[in-house]
């Protein structure tokens, strides 16, 4: 868990201390935590098994770009 939390502050500013990236909307911060879920979960390789973890979890069977995501329909 507490990897995880370092992970969020690194990744997102928004979450830190004294800085100047805060969210003047709530659906501002929103938006930006789930850009960061997709970042992790779909797009970054983790060192410990060379997958992403959806891949890992069979949700997938590529690593996506941000591109991906966007032409993905709902």
């Amino acid at each position: 868990m507490e990897r995880q939390n370092l992970s969020v502050r690194l990744f997102n500013r928004r979450f830190t201390r004294l800085t100047l990236g805060y969210s003047k909307k709530f659906e501002y911060l929103m938006h930006s935590i789930n850009l960061m879920l997709f970042h992790f979960n779909f797009i970054k390789l983790h060192a410990a098994h060379g997958k992403t973890p959806a891949m890992a979890a069979g949700l997938t069977n590529k690593v996506w770009s941000f591109e991906d995501c966007l032409l993905t329909p709902d």
